[in-house]
Parts: structure tokens; sequence; C-alpha cells
């Protein structure tokens, strides 16, 4: 994955705090399971839609009412996650993967700023099985479904498990979350979308 082995952690996710993101904990009831007889045998079960691995030009989340084109991001000169310049746009870090490839296509976003929301601040409503829909440059979309959300500290970052090599079509979505530092002029928390393709 190139310089993504560097990154610690995603920061300048906002200016000032507009309202702290809620947690992350999902307290909707568990979904139902279906009886043995009611389960499609292993046959029916179509694969993900083939998509050649290219680069994403925009993201849509319909349940949260996202949508927005993506700026190409890199490494900042720490070793961090550069972030969006633009509150209103997400962006996708073109070291990580790209969809129809395997490993994680990371996409990246504010959650807030001093004039109000930002593209990702409903991010913390997804919920698991809610769809994400990237959009590349041929104008091919893939869709994942969302499998967890997590709140972590900035300084505990998950890495490896955001930014690392896996053998899957996997999207991550990241955001700040948590209390706001106003002497870092920061949140302290990155909120994580965990979603797989479908």
């Amino acid at each position: 994955m190139g310089g993504a082995a560097a990154l610690v952690l995603v920061t300048g996710c906002g200016a000032a705090p507009v309202a702290a993101p809620a947690g992350t904990a999902d307290t909707s009831p568990p979904s139902a399971v279906a009886p043995p007889s009611a389960v499609a045998p292993p046959s029916a079960v179509a694969p993900p839609s083939a998509v050649a691995p290219a680069e994403p030009a925009s993201v849509a989340i319909p349940s949260i009412g996202v949508g927005s084109d993506l700026l190409h991001l890199g490494l900042a000169a720490d070793g961090s996650a550069e972030v969006p310049e633009d509150y209103a746009l997400a962006g996708w870090f073109r070291e990580g993967g790209r969809p129809g490839g395997r490993g994680p296509t990371v996409l990246l976003g504010h959650v807030d700023s001093r004039d109000g929301p930002a593209v990702f601040y409903r991010l913390r409503d997804l919920g698991p099985g809610e769809v994400v829909e990237v959009t590349t440059g041929d104008g091919t979309v893939a869709r994942y479904a969302v499998d967890r959300t997590e709140q972590v500290p900035k300084d505990a970052f998950p890495t490896f498990a955001v930014f690392g090599a896996t053998a899957d079509d996997v999207l991550r979505l990241v955001t700040c979350a948590g209390d706001f530092d106003r002497g870092e002029r920061s949140y302290t928390d990155n909120l994580v979308v965990h979603a797989t393709r479908i």
C-alpha cells in the first residue's frame, strides 16, 4: 500500500465544535435469523458484480443525504493522511485501494466547520446494511454495505484495520468524533465506518 504504513492518525477534521458527534454504540435490536429452510443455498447467492479497479470519482450515501465528488488525497508531511481542504467534499486516499480491487478504498471527510455541518456530519447515523455507492471515473458504480461503525481515540487509531491490505474489496469512511479540544483545534477521536462490497 505504499506509504500508508506510515499513517498513525487522521487529523484536521473540523475547525470548531458545532455539535459533538454522538457515541456510536449500536442500540438497534439484533436482526432476525431466518430459519434454515428460508436460507438460500450457496449456489443461489450472486457474487458482487464485476468492476475493474478504477479511481473513484464520487460517493453517495442516500440514507444520510451524502453526495460528493471526491478530491484526491495523499500523505501530509508528518506522515498522516491529508484531509480535504473543502469541508463540503470528501476525499479519496489515493495510496490505498480502488473500487473493484483488493484492499480498502479509504474516503475521508470533515464532520463540521465554523459554518456548520460538513460532508460527513451524519456518518455517525449509519447502521449495518446501509448502502454506500462509489462511482468511478468511467461511470461504474460499486456498492458497499455497512458492516459496523467504531469510534476510536486518535492516539490509538487502528491504522492496519483501516488502511491495511485485505483480500476483499472493502470501503472505509473516516471522519472526526468525540470531544472538541479547543487548544488543539481538533476532535479527540475518529469515527470509522467499515463496509464490504455487495
